[in-house]
């Protein structure tokens, strides 16, 4: 436990000891041969140097190219179970077998998938005529990356496209899986709430799960007294809308992956070497970084980055401009020193002084980044017409803005987040408003785009209206928009998108109180069916914990647990940081856990495609 929260380090040290367990079951020198979407995921759990004192001497990506020279005893392919990957590793492996035809040197070859194995990669090998060339075939479980102390992703960023758009639910096995984890890690969680189909299907799982295990569930004693299950399904508006904090507009403008982000090399060339600075997402000896380019890492361990990752982006100038200030008056510092001892102790103190200038410099370069992309092109228009429809206002009808976002012909997925929006506020389109669109969007930007449209239609975020809009009742009982939020001193979750409360957030905050049969109403408005169950712990841990075994089911104290499936975004995240510091009001203590974080733009990209032409 640390600051009251559950750690999700102890989730990391599982994760490192299935992949230290399977490593050395191959004993001898190793090269590993990454899915290069793993590697980033893979570097939060074991670096480089980590894997080295592991016998890992080399490692390359999948690729099309024949894999370099080297004279170790193994190669590993480590890969996500997809059939065109596959096809990659059938030329790699041959290329590579014919390259050592002729030396002493007998290699072995391993392929791991991760998380599961698939039929359908092992019918693909045997079609290659492969699968023989394998000494082993094994599944590498990895299901949660710890991204902070209280974050964990299982990086899966087309589960919502499964699941919702090709009818595949693996992802929700895969999500029951990683709860179950979680529970043997840190103990049966008692209450679980949920809301949407996807809750409820995951619920069933880790129902039959349990039941499987036979009663040889570790004994642990819970820490996480409630599992809050939300359906991306269930609001897709907050992903639409644009997230106005730090954090959240770094990963709008330039995406954050694994903790890092990539970054314009020559808005630092400046500040000279930085140590937020991390090396490339794999940590490869071979990968290089291109100049063009500069990696920054973001996490918490930073004290500045933890400071202000969370706040609206207009209060993160006053809080920097404060931290250089108080730089300066450091420095000064040595101009006062009158003694020897007072210079050693300043002496003593430059490398974290050092360190904390260095932090700040990085930081405001990344807010003066931000700042040129708010001030150019339409976003703030695009975001005043965001409000409006947050608030709903003109839902109803063509808007002539985004008309002109298309004459223009702005980034496609600009004007598909303000029209999909609208919809979603508006309970659909009337059917001459959405064919208005669709006819001026396949003109301008082609129609090869046509298919978008259709898993737009198919997965509800662009559809015809067929009944009227139950938003604004939604909008008016859970204060989804508030008029007088402080954005500088916030004292309500919605200076995240200064006005707009996530709608998934305030139900985490009603079930915490007043209870969500408090909400009975908006709760049917709202699809999917709504889930309240008890998991009953075994007689001894419920002895070991004391009488009762588990929280009042209105939520009140503890930890919780909160688990996006289909994604969530950094303003949610932001939101349930905010709910936790009121702790000292009687409510819960957020985790979170997701299927992945998403923007606007990663959301509908996961769902795009185009007709070949």
């Amino acid at each position: 436990m640390t600051g009251g929260k559950v750690d999700l380090a102890l989730i990391k040290e599982a994760t490192r000891l299935d992949l230290i367990n399977l490593l050395d079951s191959v004993p001898g020198t190793k090269a590993i041969v990454w899915d290069e979407k793993l590697a980033g995921p893979f570097s939060l759990v074991a670096d480089y140097s980590f894997l080295r004192t592991h016998d890992v001497c080399k490692m390359f990506y999948i690729t099309d190219n024949k894999l370099p020279p080297s004279t170790v005893a193994h190669i590993i392919f480590l890969a996500r179970p997809l059939t065109r990957i596959m096809d990659k590793i059938n030329q790699q492996l041959r290329m590579d077998e014919v390259q050592g035809g002729g030396n002493n040197n007998k290699k072995e070859y391993h392929l791991w998938l991760v998380p599961r194995m698939s039929l359908l990669c092992e019918q693909r090998l045997e079609e290659h005529q492969v699968h023989g060339s394998f000494s082993s075939i094994r599944e590498l479980p990895l299901l949660l990356y710890r991204i902070e102390s209280d974050l964990a992703s299982m990086e899966l960023p087309m589960c919502y496209r499964d699941l919702h758009l090709n009818k595949d639910p693996t992802g929700l096995f895969l999500v029951a899986q990683a709860l179950m984890t979680i529970q043997g890690v840190f103990g049966l969680i008692p209450n679980i709430f949920g809301k949407g189909e996807a809750a409820t299907k995951v619920y069933d799982l880790m129902v039959r799960l349990r039941r499987e295990m036979g009663g040889n569930e570790p004994q642990v004693t819970p820490q996480i007294e409630q599992l809050i299950l939300i359906d991306r399904s269930v609001d897709l508006i907050t992903p639409l809308a644009t997230q106005l904090t730090y954090e959240g507009l770094i990963h709008q403008f330039f995406t954050i992956n694994n903790c890092t982000v990539k970054l314009p090399g020559e808005k630092f060339a400046k500040s000279g070497p930085s140590n937020t600075s991390a090396p490339s997402s794999v940590d490869f000896p071979e990968d290089t970084m291109t100049p063009q380019t500069k990696t920054i890492q973001l996490s918490g361990a930073e004290v500045l980055h933890a400071e202000i990752r969370d706040c609206n982006f207009s209060a993160v100038g006053p809080k920097l401009s404060r931290h250089a200030k108080s730089v300066m008056a450091l420095y000064d510092e040595r101009h006062t020193a009158k003694t020897v001892g007072e210079l050693k102790q300043f002496v003593q103190r430059m490398p974290q002084l050092e360190q904390y200038k260095q932090s700040v410099a990085t930081h405001t370069t990344i807010a003066e980044l931000l700042k040129e992309k708010i001030s150019c092109g339409q976003f703030r228009p695009a975001l005043q017409m965001e409000q409006e429809f947050l608030k709903g206002l003109d839902t109803d009808k063509v808007n002539p803005f985004i008309e002109d976002l298309i004459a223009q012909k702005e980034p496609l997925n600009n004007v598909l987040r303000l029209m999909c929006l609208q919809c979603a506020v508006n309970g659909g389109l009337k059917p001459r408003v959405l064919e208005h669109y669709r006819r001026d969007l396949l003109h301008t930007y082609g129609f090869h785009h046509i298919l978008t449209l259709e898993n737009l239609a198919t997965v509800r975020l662009l559809y015809p209206q067929e009944a009227r809009s139950t938003y604004p009742t939604v909008r008016k009982t859970l204060h989804l928009t508030v008029d007088d939020v402080s954005e500088q001193d916030p004292n309500d979750m919605a200076y995240v998108h200064s006005g707009y409360a996530p709608l998934s957030c305030r139900l985490v905050e009603y079930l915490a109180g007043p209870g969500w049969r408090a909400i009975t109403g908006v709760l049917q408005h709202l699809p999917g069916p709504t889930l309240t169950e008890t998991q009953q712990l075994p007689s001894a841990l419920r002895q070991r914990r004391g009488s009762g075994g588990s929280v009042s089911s209105s939520g009140e104290g503890g930890t919780a647990l909160v688990f996006f499936i289909g994604g969530c975004t950094y303003s949610e995240i932001a939101a349930l940081r905010f709910l936790s510091t009121r702790g000292d009001q009687g409510g819960p203590e957020y985790v979170i856990a997701t299927t992945k974080i998403i923007s606007g733009d990663l959301f509908l990209d996961s769902l795009s495609e185009q007709l070949e032409v």
